[in-house]
């Protein structure tokens, strides 16, 4: 009897030990889960937290005396608030915790069309290679939809950026609407409003310069700013909420980018789809090298650096689409023509009808579901470009030149300071005197 009392024991003791080791990595994997699943929405509280916070209670990435030097905009709660998520770490590391040694960081920036983001987010889900990089969604400005939708995401690292200048974070001030503004053709002569009015003698309109702002302000935080890329020297990919990426996109991305430099050693950038945004690509067995496009453009860290050294001329043109003034500025100041590598065949496409400019939850809003409907062939979920391939060039292309004048929107000085102000940020060194932008 005594024989086989002591291995019960020794039994007992087993399935406690087991027990409790049992429930120490359920505790464990319950943390992680909560730590994973920690809602931005949860540290960003609303509109009613926009009141003026004292400058010693600011939580600032930047000394305060540098944001005046800059003439940054005075910040209120939520825009504190976002500037401090901007310094959290990716999410999903747990899941994805190595990426890959040559990887392409891919920027999808957003604003507020949650109709599309689902889309694009869906559509990234299905890329080959996908979780070898790092997402970084830039958002212009806080909307919770967005939020949401973009922590949902479980297919890659995934860091979120939120522009603190937002004019959508700020209601009762500049950059967002301020109450002295002069609006539409006011004429400020007057004494009775504030503001500078664009080339045809409109005043600023702040979900439309939004625009420009945040693609000027993501470019300076992602090359120059997050830990995570400004020792990136290599490419990097950029997105908008209303492109529809194939499969192949990062495959054929990462073919491109090691091809350029022999096939077109004169192209400053490779883009996902060709820059008339109505083609699918010739379908050649050629790789095609013209003007540079804005759906699912990729450029290194070299590139951006000639980018940044027109921070005056990109600021000081007067048109709030930031792809034109580009085109009609910046790039003809490199004194030769800017040419792009990509396929014969698209590996992304725009799609929808609602422009950023046509605005969300308002009065005349823009209204598209988002739906959309593309035939994704199996030749668009491989890499369908040969390192063998000739490169067809179009030396003459339709659309936006040097000469330009652009369509205006963007003639307010506060804006133009503004815009200057960011590229500056990691720079202050080199910030010219503001007056050069009057």
């Amino acid at each position: 009897m005594a024989s086989h009392k002591k291995p019960r024991i020794k039994y007992a003791a087993l399935r406690r030990f087991l027990a409790v080791v049992l429930i120490t990595l359920l505790g464990v994997f319950l943390l992680i889960f909560l730590l994973r699943t920690n809602s931005i929405s949860s540290s960003v509280s609303g509109p009613e937290d926009e009141e003026e916070l004292s400058e010693g209670s600011k939580l600032d990435v930047y000394h305060s005396h540098n944001r005046q030097i800059l003439n940054l905009p005075k910040q209120n709660k939520l825009s504190i608030r976002l500037e401090k998520l901007n310094q959290l770490p990716p999410r999903n590391i747990d899941l994805y915790p190595n990426l890959a040694k040559d990887h392409i960081p891919i920027v999808l920036y957003v604003h507020n069309r949650p109709q599309y983001l689902q889309v694009v987010v869906q559509s990234l889900s299905q890329v080959v290679g996908i979780s070898e990089t790092l997402l970084i969604v830039s958002h212009d400005g806080y909307f919770e939809e967005m939020n949401k939708i973009v922590e949902g995401i479980n297919f890659c690292q995934v860091k979120q950026i939120f522009a603190p200048y937002s004019p959508h974070v700020f209601s009762n001030s500049f950059p967002g609407i301020s109450p002295a503004d002069c609006k539409e053709k006011d004429d400020p002569r007057n004494g009775h409003c504030e503001g500078n009015p664009d080339q045809y003698g409109n005043h600023r309109s702040p979900r439309i310069v939004s625009l420009k702002h945040h693609w000027w302000w993501m470019m300076n935080t992602v090359w120059d700013g997050l830990e995570e890329t400004r020792g990136h020297s290599g490419h990097i990919l950029f997105i908008e909420e209303d492109h529809f990426i194939f499969p192949n996109a990062y495959r054929s991305l990462r073919l491109l980018t090691a091809l350029k430099p022999k096939k077109c050693p004169d192209c400053y950038a490779v883009n996902l789809a060709p820059c008339d945004v109505n083609s699918r690509g010739e379908g050649w067995e050629n790789l095609i090298a013209e003007r540079m496009g804005n759906v699912g453009y990729a450029f290194n860290h070299t590139v951006w650096r000639k980018i940044h050294r027109k921070a005056t001329e990109f600021c000081s043109f007067d048109e709030y689409n930031w792809d034109i003034t580009m085109w009609a500025t910046v790039f003809p100041s490199f004194g030769r023509p800017v040419y792009t590598l990509r396929g014969p065949r698209t590996s992304a496409v725009h799609f929808g009808k609602c422009g950023l400019h046509q605005g969300q939850g308002e009065k005349g809003a823009c209204i598209d579901n988002g739906s959309v409907k593309l035939d994704i062939e199996d030749i668009d979920k491989v890499v369908n470009i040969k390192p063998e391939w000739g490169v067809h060039m179009y030396k003459k292309q339709a659309g936006y030149q040097a000469g330009f004048k652009g369509w205006g929107g963007w003639g307010d000085k506060r804006d133009r300071e503004l815009c200057l102000g960011f590229a500056y940020m990691y720079h202050l060194q080199d910030y010219p005197s503001p007056s050069a932008t009057s």
